[in-house]
C-alpha cells in the first residue's frame, strides 16, 4: 500500500478564540488525518501554528475554506496560511575556503540525513571542488578577482538561475553580500556566524572573543537580511573555554559548535518549522 501524502500548514496572525478548532475542523471535513500540531501565542498576542497532516486533498479548495470560514472573531486579512507538501528542499551552497561546515553537510546528505538536496555548490575559491566532486555534486567556480562586488553577485546570481534553489546557505561564505542579492532571496539565506550573536559581529570574532576573555565561544545560524550578522537567530549553542585558550583554539574548539550549530538550523528551516516575526525566529 502507498503511503499517504505528508503536508505542512503553517499559519500565522492575530490570536483570537476557536483559532485551533476551526483548523482541525476543516482538515476533518476534508477528511485528512492530523499526525501533529503545535501553536504559540506571543505576549504580543500573535498566533502561530504548525500542522503535520497526511491525505489526499485539493490544496486550492482547502486553503479557500480555511480563510474564508475563520471565527468572528478574527480579521481575515491578517491571517496567513501557507500550505507545503513535506519533502527534501532544493538548496545551493555557497562556500569560501573553510570545509568544516561544508563537510558535515555533503556527508548528511550522501546519508541522507540533510532532508534537502544540494544542487551545487558555488565557490569563491576553486579550494574546495576537489572535496565536492568526491559527492558528485556540480561546483562552480565564481572567482570575485577583478570584479566589483556587484559584478561577483550578478555572476553567481546567473548560476543560481540555473538551479533555482528554495534556499541558499552560506557554509561560511567569507564576503558581505549586497541587499540586491539578499533580496532574491528574501529569508531564503541561511549563514552561520562563528560568534554567539549578538556579541561579537563581523570579522574575525574568535580574536574579540580573546581580547575579551570569554569564558564560553559559541556559533550561530540565521536568516540573512541587509544588515550584516542581525537577521533572525534560528539556532545557536556555545562551548566552554578558559584562559588557556589562544584565539587560535578558540577558532579551532569552534569549527566543532559551527558545524553542528548550522545543521540543527537547517533541519529547522527544510522542516518548515521556523516562522519570522519581525526580526525574530520563532521555532515550533
Amino acid at each position: 500500500m502507498t503511503a499517504p501524502d505528508k503536508h505542512i500548514l503553517l499559519m500565522d496572525g492575530p490570536d483570537s478564540k476557536g483559532l485551533i478548532y476551526h483548523v482541525t475542523g476543516v482538515l476533518f471535513r476534508h477528511n485528512l488525518n492530523i499526525i501533529h500540531n503545535d501553536e504559540y501565542v506571543s505576549p504580543s498576542g500573535r498566533f502561530f501554528m504548525r500542522t503535520e497532516f497526511e491525505g489526499t486533498l485539493d490544496s486550492n479548495a482547502l486553503l479557500r475554506e480555511l480563510q474564508t470560514t475563520l471565527p468572528d472573531s478574527t480579521n481575515q486579512s491578517e491571517i496567513t496560511f501557507r500550505l507545503n507538501p513535506k519533502r527534501k528542499k532544493n538548496i545551493v551552497v555557497m562556500v569560501t575556503k573553510e570545509h568544516h561546515c561544508l563537510g558535515e553537510l555533503l556527508i548528511r546528505y550522501a546519508f541522507d540525513e540533510l532532508d534537502a538536496d544540494i544542487l551545487a555548490v558555488v565557490g569563491n575559491y576553486s579550494l574546495l571542488q576537489p572535496l565536492v566532486s568526491k559527492f558528485g555534486i556540480p561546483f562552480h567556480y565564481i572567482s570575485h578577482e577583478g570584479k566589483t562586488r556587484e559584478e561577483h553577485e550578478e555572476a553567481i546570481l546567473r548560476t543560481m538561475a540555473i538551479y533555482e534553489p528554495e534556499y541558499v546557505v552560506l557554509a561560511k561564505y567569507m564576503r558581505v553580500l549586497t541587499a540586491n542579492f539578499v533580496n532574491h532571496f528574501p529569508n531564503r539565506i541561511v549563514n552561520i556566524h562563528h560568534s554567539f550573536l549578538p556579541a561579537f559581529i563581523g570579522a574575525n570574532p574568535y580574536r574579540q572573543a580573546y581580547e575579551r576573555g570569554v569564558k564560553i565561544i559559541g556559533a550561530t545560524a540565521h536568516f540573512v537580511n541587509n544588515d550584516l550578522d542581525e537577521g533572525p537567530i534560528i539556532a545557536q549553542n556555545v562551548k566552554e573555554v578558559d584562559h588557556r585558550h589562544t584565539a587560535a583554539d578558540m577558532a579551532t574548539e569552534g569549527k566543532d559548535v559551527e558545524k553542528i550549530v548550522l545543521s540543527q538550523a537547517l533541519k529547522l528551516v527544510f522542516n518548515d518549522r521556523v516562522f519570522i516575526s519581525g526580526n525574530r525566529a520563532i521555532v515550533l
